[in-house]
């Protein structure tokens, strides 16, 4: 595999997860997590057994003793209490240091969700509105050009803010080898970039893959809008990050450039080579660096812990409250989280990198997957649940029936094993009593 090719995998996530129901998410939990370390409380005073939910620990546990991951952080809230937090294994292959519960994990496309609750409190504030013209705020994407047939046509239409949310826009991420488009992205090396106007350069100089709004299709869009944060506020969108999300909610853990003094907490990089059937590390020199970043990556250059990724879930399950400190309305978060897709574009996915496929049963909110159809679900789920994943391996969801959030923390790309699945089935079992 080719230090390109190891890359552009870093980028991307697999979708898998949840609508949020509209009444739900207008009631707030009962209660709010404390500021500073997250404290595991007894389960049962949320209707989840502690006993039961050793079975986590367990699972975890399984796929250690298998060889399948060196390490794992697992968390579980219920009802804004936390009660499960667990580090199992160690920190790599290469680091045989005990696993940490304030291990900092690559979460790459778990950006995705906090790239959109940033744009929608601009939204909130005038700043846009979701059905503008991108060009609008990003003019070196207006009069874009598709390929179609083996040629350069116009854009029938602009693409708009909204379709970069839901990756109709006709951007792809560069994944299929046999697409003249993709294969631009890749020898244009779109994924790596100096900085966010070198990145709209190669963008806006490519062809679409498809007309903007006509089909489904995972891309660097959320990248694009991570652009749209900052032309619209003036701030990098890690300043806008930390001074506007992270240092309200206390992420005191969440970068996309790691601190020197906090490099030590760096989770180990591993994949799958699917040749020999082994974990293995990233070599050194194909590794991401995530200490000297000037290009932010909305889509995916996000570092956090299973702590401070709990604090932005509980937020969102909260209607866009934390502790006191509100970033959105209950009414917008409501919004955000409604499919988003028509049935016309949603059966016209063209996803042909398989793991990029939405299953039957969800569809696109704005900026997190959403389950419309639980019994389509590979895995339990209620309709409401939001959820994203992380290339390495990493996956959240908010269920707003049963008002509970799980996080599962790992650094393994292209692991063919349903980790994602097994911590559901895992978490669900512990319910002993289902939300009123």
């Amino acid at each position: 595999m080719n230090k390109n090719a190891i890359k552009g995998i870093f980028q991307l996530s697999v979708l898998k997860s949840g609508l949020v129901s509209v009444l739900i998410l207008l009631c707030l939990p009962k209660f709010a997590m404390a500021v500073g370390e997250l404290k595991v409380e007894k389960a049962e005073r949320t209707g989840m057994s502690s006993e039961r939910l050793k079975r986590i620990t367990q699972m975890a546990n399984r796929h250690i003793d298998q060889g399948n991951y060196p390490g794992m952080v697992t968390m579980v809230a219920r009802n804004g209490r936390v009660v499960h937090l667990e580090a199992v294994g160690k920190m790599g292959l290469v680091d045989s240091r005990p696993m940490q519960t304030d291990t900092l994990f690559r979460i790459y496309s778990m950006t995705k969700p906090v790239t959109a609750i940033a744009a929608m409190m601009l939204y909130e504030e005038g700043k846009f509105g979701l059905d503008d013209p991108v060009y609008k705020y990003i003019p070196e994407l207006k009069d874009l050009k598709v390929w179609a047939d083996g040629e350069e046509v116009p854009a029938e239409t602009p693409m708009t803010m909204r379709q970069l949310f839901i990756h109709t826009a006709g951007l792809t991420y560069g994944f299929t080898p046999d697409n003249p488009v993709d294969i631009a992205y890749n020898e244009q090396n779109v994924l790596n970039t100096k900085d966010s106007d070198e990145f709209i350069e190669k963008v806006s100089a490519l062809p679409l893959r498809f007309q903007p709004g006509k089909r489904y299709h995972y891309s660097v869009s959320v990248d694009v809008l991570g652009v749209a944060i900052e032309r619209m506020s003036g701030l990098s969108l890690t300043d806008f990050f930390e001074s506007r999300l992270f240092a309200p909610l206390g992420m005191k853990d969440t970068f996309f450039n790691v601190p020197e003094d906090k490099l030590d907490r760096f989770a180990g990089d591993h994949f799958f080579d699917a040749k020999t059937g082994k974990v293995l590390p990233v070599p050194a020199e194909k590794q991401r660096d995530f200490s000297n970043n000037g290009m932010f990556s909305g889509g995916g250059g996000l570092v956090s812990t299973a702590s401070d990724y709990m604090r932005f879930c509980q937020m969102v399950l909260n209607g866009g409250e934390y502790n006191g400190v509100r970033l959105l309305s209950p009414k917008t978060v409501e919004y955000l989280s409604l499919n988003h897709l028509t049935p016309e574009v949603r059966a016209n996915g063209a996803n042909d990198y398989p793991a990029l496929a939405l299953h039957k049963g969800q569809s696109m909110g704005l900026g997190f997957g959403v389950v419309t159809d639980p019994a389509y679900m590979p895995a339990t789920s209620s309709k409401g649940e939001i959820s994203w994943s992380g290339a390495a391996g990493t996956k959240f969801w908010i269920d707003p029936k049963e008002q509970l959030i799980a996080i599962a923390l790992v650094q393994l790309y292209q692991a063919p094993w349903p980790l994602r699945y097994d911590m559901k089935a895992a978490t669900y079992q512990a319910i002993i009593k289902l939300s009123d």
